[in-house]
């Protein structure tokens, strides 16, 4: 699809890589919908692009958030599924001066599925059955995944999640065909937002040394990847990892 012809949502777009997808599809001539938690952050987005207060973890927000996406753009065929945040700490934690034992809440778990998993799958669902009932087709569907799907210590919850919406990827590109919807996910690194910014320097200097690539990287390599996926209509039901090769 050219990104000039998109009606598209970005999910977590008020910060960090979702603010960075919106600028770049504003710029590029799409009509785009940001939804974030964060109004004040929403309201600092450049002028011409809507925006409204998004909880992906309610399904009754999802609902009315694409009702009134479709209204303000006069429809839509797209879908950056990238709202997301991390509940770190390990599942089962020995203390090692008083031998207590700490697991990981329960809050933290369903806080990170709900958002990171049901909030991606709620707002897809929504999206693809708006397009089912107009008839409009083609569409999109980019889900944000992470290489730590892949395993990760001390993301549970976060590995859970996406390695779920990366596993759903295929499962929706498979349902969706029928309907014009492709659906793709692209699973970043390492990146600089707001959320990694906060970390301990030793701990962000040992991830960089595991990058062949020799650095972090910043929102711009994502939505290249982002922007390919948008574009490549032979791009459906893979995840592609963009990470500058760190493995864990």
């Amino acid at each position: 699809m050219k990104l000039e012809d998109l009606k598209i949502i970005v999910t977590g777009g008020a910060s960090g890589m979702g603010a960075h997808f919106v600028k770049r599809l504003a710029e590029a001539g799409a009509k785009v919908c940001a939804g974030d938690v964060n109004e004040g952050m929403l309201n600092e987005l450049p002028p011409g692009i809507f925006k409204r207060k998004l909880d992906v973890a309610d399904p009754h927000g999802c609902e009315a958030f694409v009702a009134w996406a479709a209204e303000q753009m006069g429809g839509l065929n797209g879908l950056v599924n990238n709202a997301g945040i991390i509940r770190d700490g390990l599942l089962v934690k020995k203390d090692r001066e008083t031998g207590a034992i700490k697991k990981l809440s329960r809050e933290d778990w369903n806080a990170v599925i709900g958002v990171n998993l049901s909030g991606a799958t709620f707002m897809a669902q929504e999206l693809v059955a708006y397009m089912v009932e107009k008839n409009q087709k083609p569409g999109v569907v980019v889900n944000i995944s992470s290489i730590s799907r892949h395993g990760n210590r001390g993301q549970s919850n976060y590995v859970a999640a996406k390695a779920a919406i990366a596993a759903n990827t295929l499962t929706w590109a498979r349902e969706w065909a029928q309907y014009g919807v492709r659906c793709a996910a692209i699973a970043p690194g390492m990146i600089e937002t707001p959320m990694t910014k906060g970390m301990n320097q030793k701990a962000r200097d040992a991830v960089v040394a595991m990058i062949p690539s020799g650095r972090i990287g910043v929102p711009e390599d994502i939505w290249q990847a982002v922007r390919f996926a948008l574009e490549c209509d032979y791009f459906n039901a893979r995840t592609m990892d963009v990470d500058g090769g760190l493995s864990f």
